[in-house]
């Protein structure tokens, strides 16, 4: 697998980080309307793992 593609190419990423910004906001607002505590922790899951692939340019470029 060969992500330094992604992360390198600059017009790419940053639309990748566009997508993951409207997909945390999207998750925002399900947490908003949750009506249960199961709902609004696998949320708080899925923005921890959106926030996460953010920081993969710095991961992919660190470990060369």
């Amino acid at each position: 697998m060969n992500l330094k593609k992604l992360v390198n190419d600059k017009p790419l990423w940053d639309n990748f980080l566009e997508y993951l910004e409207a997909q945390i906001k999207q998750n925002h607002r399900a947490i908003e309307q949750a009506s249960d505590n199961i709902t609004v922790f696998r949320t708080q899951g899925a923005i921890t793992a959106l926030r996460r692939l953010k920081l993969l340019r710095e991961e992919m470029n660190k470990n060369g």
